[in-house]
């Protein structure tokens, strides 16, 4: 028997797809597709696939040409897959032809001629054409800007801030520079919002009047209620709301997340989390400070996320501990948070002027999850066990922080409609709940 096997994407399944897997079953008795998986194409720079990973399997498999298929996870498996399954034939299209010559050492190589006229590619640039306006801080947006080079069919058309002679020297290309809002909205189909978190509330409103999606950089608002307007105003006007938090859109934290709600390390008693920064705010005058995001504000959402993803957002209490600087309690240095649960406990520690290891530990009754710092943007988790030989490590490749997975999520929520796939809507509540508290200062211990 000759077994032949091939790997694709395979997303947006067309005649191209077809006729090269017919093709490639021709040239033996036994045929194994791989499809390649989401992450293992994020590290080839390749993140704008449409469809999801069972989408794709699924998909093959219904045209019932292949024999087997197989998930493409890692760089090199190919040749373990080879050797695995005892092939004789590997094959792929032509615009590949060269790349795989090396596996002519372990099988036959062969590079089939691709059908002309058609491509994923082309496919998804029809299908998805999302212009983008961005509204802040110029600082924030610069590396929104880069990423979005990286996924396909997505155009950055506006930027406004007060700041213009300094957005045109560094974004020249985008075709309109405004400090009009209003202006920008009328010329995008959705808006990212990473203006001080006092405004959000208001900004995001006013998107969805002009009828734009929304991805709003955490906080989605300064309380919980504020929150839910804004969901309601969304569900009204059948519009996107989507929460920022590019850790919600990486690899190695979604397979971490995964792993320990199907009790890889037990029932989950702890999560602590921290996330810290220095930045001397002892320049700033009072005044000043009501422009710069405060420590709960910038820190919070990150670090309040996996608590809620793990353990929930219905907490039986919390308590907060503040540093203010120079005694203004709206402006947190540090900001230490305990919640108590009906069976487990979290706590976060935050700081822009204090500073800690910036990791996760997740304590289970099996074993634990340790995160290193900065875990808000790792590519690296270990699950560690009582018996150091059953301990395991995780790699995942993370690109652009996450940047660029959010924003081919936020293309996909305005797809489908809907925005609270990775980050529920009562999540992105409790991340609300939460800063409104602190502000609120009932359940605040100031240091």
């Amino acid at each position: 028997m000759t077994r032949v096997i091939t790997y694709g994407t395979y997303d947006l399944l067309h005649h191209g797809h077809v006729k090269l897997l017919e093709r490639a079953k021709a040239l033996g008795d036994y045929l194994i597709v791989g499809v390649t998986a989401d992450d293992f194409d994020k590290t080839r720079g390749k993140i704008n696939v449409t469809q999801s990973l069972m989408e794709r399997v699924e998909a093959v498999k219904a045209l019932g040409i292949a024999d087997e298929i197989i998930i493409e996870e890692y760089e090199g498996q190919k040749i373990d897959d080879i050797r695995r399954h005892n092939v004789d034939i590997f094959t792929v299209g032509s615009d590949w032809v060269g790349k795989f010559d090396y596996l002519n050492e372990y099988c036959t190589v062969v590079y089939l001629p691709r059908t002309e006229g058609v491509s994923s590619s082309e496919l998804r640039s029809v299908r998805a054409s999302l212009r983008v306006g961005i509204v802040g801080d110029i600082d924030f947006m610069v590396k929104f800007i880069l990423e979005s080079e990286y996924v396909n069919g997505v155009e950055i058309g506006a930027i406004c801030t007060d700041d213009i002679p300094r957005a045109k020297k560094m974004f020249g290309q985008i075709s309109l520079i405004t400090s009009d809002y209003g202006e920008l909205l009328g010329q995008v189909d959705a808006v990212y919002i990473v203006s001080h978190p006092s405004r959000h509330e208001e900004q995001i409103a006013q998107a969805f009047e002009a009828g734009c999606h929304v991805l709003c950089e955490s906080p989605v608002a300064m309380s919980r209620e504020g929150c839910r307007r804004m969901f309601e105003l969304a569900k009204e006007k059948n519009l996107v709301l989507m929460e920022g938090i590019k850790t919600a859109y990486s690899t190695a934290y979604s397979r971490l997340l995964l792993m320990l709600k199907s009790g890889k390390i037990g029932k989950v008693i702890s999560v602590d989390a921290t996330c810290t920064s220095l930045k001397n705010f002892e320049q700033h005058k009072d005044e000043e400070l009501s422009r710069v995001w405060n420590t709960i504000t910038e820190w919070g959402p990150p670090a309040l996320l996996p608590i809620f993803q793990m353990l929930g957002t219905e907490y039986r209490a919390s308590h907060i501990v503040s540093l203010p600087l120079r005694g203004q309690k709206d402006f947190d240095v540090f900001t230490k948070v305990d919640f108590l649960y009906d069976d487990a406990v979290a706590s976060v520690k935050i700081g822009k002027n204090v500073k800690s290891e910036g990791e996760l530990i997740v304590s289970g009754t099996k074993g634990y999850a340790y995160v290193p710092a900065p875990w808000w943007k790792t590519d690296y988790f270990e699950i560690r066990f009582e018996n150091p030989s059953d301990n395991k490590r995780y790699f995942y490749q993370l690109d652009g922080e996450g940047i660029r997975y959010e924003i081919v999520a936020f293309v996909k929520a305005v797809e489908t409609g809907r925005g609270d796939v990775y980050i529920g809507r009562e999540i992105t509540e409790a991340i609300s709940g939460v800063i409104g508290d602190f502000t609120d200062g009932d359940k605040v211990s100031y240091i």
